[in-house]
Protein backbone atom coordinates (compact mmCIF):
# COMPACT_ATOMS: atom_id res chain seq x y z
CA UNK A 1 0.00 0.00 0.00
CA UNK A 2 1.39 3.64 -0.72
CA UNK A 3 0.33 4.48 2.68
CA UNK A 4 2.92 2.04 4.20
CA UNK A 5 5.68 3.57 2.07
CA UNK A 6 5.03 7.04 4.22
CA UNK A 7 6.93 8.13 6.48
CA UNK A 8 5.09 7.82 10.23
CA UNK A 9 4.58 10.84 12.21
CA UNK A 10 1.60 10.35 14.93
CA UNK A 11 0.63 7.49 17.11
CA UNK A 12 -1.44 6.26 20.11
CA UNK A 13 -1.28 4.29 23.22
CA UNK A 14 -4.53 3.17 24.23
CA UNK A 15 -4.59 1.75 27.68
CA UNK A 16 -6.93 -1.13 28.65
CA UNK A 17 -7.83 -1.99 32.46
CA UNK A 18 -9.91 -5.28 32.70
CA UNK A 19 -12.91 -5.53 35.15
CA UNK A 20 -12.32 -8.26 37.65
CA UNK A 21 -13.07 -11.64 35.71
CA UNK A 22 -13.18 -10.09 32.93
CA UNK A 23 -9.28 -10.21 31.53
CA UNK A 24 -9.40 -13.03 29.29
CA UNK A 25 -12.44 -12.01 27.34
CA UNK A 26 -10.45 -8.33 27.18
CA UNK A 27 -7.61 -10.45 25.75
CA UNK A 28 -9.63 -11.97 22.98
CA UNK A 29 -10.86 -8.59 22.37
CA UNK A 30 -7.64 -7.20 21.82
CA UNK A 31 -6.62 -10.10 19.67
CA UNK A 32 -9.77 -9.83 17.73
CA UNK A 33 -9.25 -6.11 17.57
CA UNK A 34 -6.55 -6.87 14.44
CA UNK A 35 -9.13 -7.82 12.25
CA UNK A 36 -10.86 -4.74 12.29
CA UNK A 37 -7.74 -2.57 11.48
CA UNK A 38 -7.01 -4.66 8.48
CA UNK A 39 -9.23 -2.29 6.21
CA UNK A 40 -7.44 1.18 7.39
CA UNK A 41 -5.08 2.26 5.06
CA UNK A 42 -3.47 4.77 7.24
CA UNK A 43 -2.32 2.21 10.07
CA UNK A 44 0.84 1.28 9.55
CA UNK A 45 1.89 -0.31 12.46
CA UNK A 46 -1.08 -2.01 15.11
CA UNK A 47 0.36 -3.63 18.46
CA UNK A 48 -2.26 -5.64 20.49
CA UNK A 49 -0.12 -6.24 24.20
CA UNK A 50 -0.47 -7.24 27.51
CA UNK A 51 1.13 -5.15 29.86
CA UNK A 52 -0.07 -7.08 33.28
CA UNK A 53 -2.62 -9.46 34.75
CA UNK A 54 -5.42 -7.28 34.03
CA UNK A 55 -3.77 -4.03 31.92
CA UNK A 56 -3.42 -4.53 28.25
CA UNK A 57 -2.66 -1.48 25.63
CA UNK A 58 -3.00 -0.80 21.92
CA UNK A 59 0.34 1.05 20.54
CA UNK A 60 -0.56 2.13 16.96
CA UNK A 61 1.09 4.91 14.51
CA UNK A 62 -0.10 6.50 11.38
CA UNK A 63 1.21 8.57 8.86
CA UNK A 64 -0.55 12.22 9.57
CA UNK A 65 -2.90 13.42 11.64
CA UNK A 66 -5.92 12.84 9.60
CA UNK A 67 -4.82 8.90 9.32
CA UNK A 68 -4.82 9.06 13.47
CA UNK A 69 -7.93 10.95 13.34
CA UNK A 70 -9.85 8.07 11.68
CA UNK A 71 -8.77 5.50 13.23
CA UNK A 72 -10.31 7.28 16.44
CA UNK A 73 -13.59 6.96 14.53
CA UNK A 74 -12.95 3.72 13.52
CA UNK A 75 -14.33 0.39 14.23
CA UNK A 76 -11.67 -0.75 17.33
CA UNK A 77 -13.08 2.50 18.72
CA UNK A 78 -17.10 1.59 18.20
CA UNK A 79 -16.30 -1.67 19.33
CA UNK A 80 -14.94 -0.20 22.38
CA UNK A 81 -17.42 1.63 23.39
CA UNK A 82 -20.14 -0.60 22.74
CA UNK A 83 -18.47 -3.05 24.93
CA UNK A 84 -16.00 -0.92 27.47
CA UNK A 85 -18.49 -0.78 30.17
CA UNK A 86 -18.75 -4.38 30.16
CA UNK A 87 -15.16 -5.52 30.04
CA UNK A 88 -12.95 -2.19 31.56
CA UNK A 89 -12.85 -1.21 35.01
CA UNK A 90 -12.53 2.44 33.63
CA UNK A 91 -12.63 4.10 30.25
CA UNK A 92 -9.63 3.64 28.12
CA UNK A 93 -6.74 6.42 28.28
CA UNK A 94 -5.67 7.26 25.01
CA UNK A 95 -2.29 9.08 24.49
CA UNK A 96 -1.39 11.05 21.38
CA UNK A 97 2.37 11.35 20.41
CA UNK A 98 4.86 12.47 17.83
CA UNK A 99 6.95 9.40 16.48
CA UNK A 100 10.71 10.94 16.40
CA UNK A 101 12.30 7.76 14.81
CA UNK A 102 11.38 4.63 13.80
CA UNK A 103 12.76 1.41 12.08
CA UNK A 104 9.91 -0.89 9.80
CA UNK A 105 11.00 -3.84 7.96
CA UNK A 106 11.37 -2.51 4.34
CA UNK A 107 8.44 -4.25 2.34
CA UNK A 108 10.23 -4.51 -0.82
CA UNK A 109 12.85 -6.94 0.99
CA UNK A 110 9.60 -9.11 1.47
CA UNK A 111 7.62 -8.27 -1.64
CA UNK A 112 4.48 -7.06 0.59
CA UNK A 113 3.02 -3.71 -1.07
Amino acid sequence: MAAQRELITVGLLVRLEARTGREEEVEGFVRKALTLVQDEPDTIVWFGVRLGPSTFAIFDAFPNEAGREAHLQGAVASALGERGDELLSAPPTIEKFDILAARLPALAATGAD
